[in-house]
């Protein structure tokens, strides 16, 4: 089926998901896109995913405040108007800086990153994470969490 033309104004934008303490709206999936996945993902200072990959790329827009982007075993503190591209299999993570921040996150065709957070909204309540269930739903939608360095 080819994908139609389509428009999401703020008025009409899906409920944000709780990710973690981190607010995640779909702005486009893949279902509708037959493809890419598009996100606005505003977060709290010092949240953020710990380092992770998986089998799709990544793209990051910051679009306010200042947001740390680790890849590569290089970290640099990202401000409004940066781009950053990981690509798929790329460990990486981000923490949002001082007074929080916003930016615009697009994957690749087949990427499960709706389906991980919309699972992980459902299934991971507000507070402190269980993380056995935060890795197994991770895992789940195609997600490695590396285990930490020591």
């Amino acid at each position: 089926m080819k994908p139609e033309p389509f428009v999401v104004t703020p008025d009409k934008y899906a409920r944000a998901l709780n990710v973690v303490g981190e607010k995640i709206t779909v702005l486009a999936s893949n279902t509708a896109t037959q493809g890419y996945e598009v996100f606005l993902q505003q977060g709290d200072e010092g949240t953020g995913p710990p380092p992770h990959c998986h089998d799709w790329d990544e793209s990051f827009f910051v679009t306010r405040g200042t947001i740390e982007i680790g890849y590569g075993g290089q970290a640099l503190q990202a401000a409004a108007g940066t781009f950053v591209h990981v690509p798929a299999g790329t460990v990486h993570y981000f923490r949002f800086g001082a007074g929080g921040g916003e930016m615009i996150s697009v994957t690749s065709h087949n990427g499960n990153a709706s389906r991980l957070f919309t699972q992980l909204d459902e299934e991971i309540p507000p507070g402190p994470p269980d993380f056995d269930k935060l890795l197994a739903v991770a895992q789940a939608c195609g997600v490695t969490v590396p285990p930490p360095e020591r």
